[in-house]
């Protein structure tokens, strides 16, 4: 079941939210995550089973299930402005950036995520 969410210093944004959703829970703080960047539109918080020692979730703050179903150029457009400014941040110069889009490409989480991966050499091809 969906809901709004309201969300942003000024409690004037509201977004979509999915009661049933990991990650919708953590934008409204019901389930404690080691948040590392935040706006008013997106969040950032490292992933519970890293695959690297640098390994950062980023996601939209309203709720939309996979890359494929998202409209907004607008709000992809902030998602990967802010793995910039994570990376900046945190000094963070070679990384790797992943976005799983269904079931069978690895995604588990249906609320739109990009993994920031760093930290160790990377191999190729993934998976």
């Amino acid at each position: 079941m969906a809901s709004q969410l309201r969300s942003g210093t000024d409690n004037t944004q509201q977004f979509h939210f999915d009661e049933n959703c990991l990650f919708c829970k953590i934008v409204v703080k019901k389930i404690p995550a080691a948040i590392v960047y935040e706006t008013e539109e997106i969040l950032a918080f490292n992933d519970i089973a890293p695959v690297a020692p640098t390994h950062i979730l980023v996601i939209p703050k309203v709720h939309t299930q996979s890359l494929a179903e998202t409209e907004s150029d607008e709000l992809l457009g902030k998602v990967l402005s802010a793995v910039r400014d994570i990376a900046k941040k945190f000094d963070i110069a070679n990384y790797r950036t992943v976005i799983n889009t269904g079931a069978e490409a690895g995604q588990s989480v249906f609320h739109l995520h990009l993994h920031l991966i760093a930290g160790r050499a990377l191999s190729w091809p993934p998976g």
